[in-house]
C-alpha cells in the first residue's frame, strides 16, 4: 500500500480523535498538559488498534486471502458509513462531561479507536507491512487530537458533525480503491 493511501486512511480514522478533542477542548480549560494527554492516549490507541487487528487479520488471512479485497472494502465502506451516520445524525443536544480525568480520556480513546482495529485486520488481509501505517497513524491522530484541543477552544462550534463525514467519506473512498485496484 503506498503512503499517500495509508496517510488517508490514518487521516480518516483519525477524525473521531479530532471530533472528540475539539469537544473536549470547548469543555476544558486549555492548556498544554491536558492537550498532550489527550494527543497521546487518542495517538497511542489508534496506533495500538491495528496492530492487534493486523495480528488477529494473520490468523484469519490463510482462511480468506481469495475474499481480501472484498472484505477490506466492506469493513471500511461499514466504518466509513458509520462515521457518516454519526456526523449526519448526532445529537447536537448531547452534553459531555466537563471535567478531565484519565478514565474518561481512555474510554474516549478505546472507542474512538475501534474502527482502527477493522482497519488493522484489512491490512492483514491485504498483505500490508504493519510498522509503516500504524507510525503514520499514531503521529497523525496525536497531531490531529492535540490540534483539535486548541482548535475547540477557538472554533470548535463552526465544525459540529462535519468532521466525522469526512473521515467517512475518506474511508469509503479508500475502500473503492482498494476493490478497483484489485479488479483491475
Amino acid at each position: 500500500m503506498d503512503i499517500l493511501s495509508i496517510f488517508l486512511i490514518a487521516v480518516g480514522l483519525a477524525m473521531d480523535a479530532f471530533s472528540v478533542s475539539i469537544t473536549r477542548g470547548m469543555l476544558l480549560k486549555c492548556n498544554f498538559k491536558y492537550a498532550f494527554i489527550i494527543a497521546l492516549f487518542f495517538g497511542g490507541f489508534q496506533a495500538l488498534m491495528p496492530v492487534v487487528g493486523w495480528f488477529s487479520g494473520k490468523q484469519l488471512a490463510v482462511i480468506v486471502s481469495v475474499w481480501a479485497p472484498w472484505i477490506a472494502f466492506l469493513l471500511l465502506l461499514l466504518i466509513g458509513g458509520k462515521m457518516l451516520y454519526e456526523g449526519i445524525f448526532q445529537d447536537e443536544d448531547e452534553e459531555i462531561c466537563q471535567i478531565f480525568s484519565i478514565k474518561d480520556i481512555l474510554i474516549l480513546s478505546v472507542a474512538t479507536s475501534i474502527d482502527a482495529f477493522a482497519v488493522g485486520v484489512t491490512f492483514a488481509f491485504l498483505n500490508t507491512n504493519i510498522l509503516l501505517p500504524i507510525i503514520v497513524i499514531g503521529l497523525v491522530t496525536f497531531g490531529l487530537s492535540f490540534l483539535g484541543v486548541y482548535i475547540g477552544k477557538r472554533v470548535g462550534h463552526l465544525f459540529e458533525g462535519k468532521i466525522e463525514i469526512i473521515g467517512g467519506l475518506i474511508l469509503i473512498g479508500i475502500g473503492f480503491k482498494i476493490l478497483l485496484e484489485h479488479l483491475f
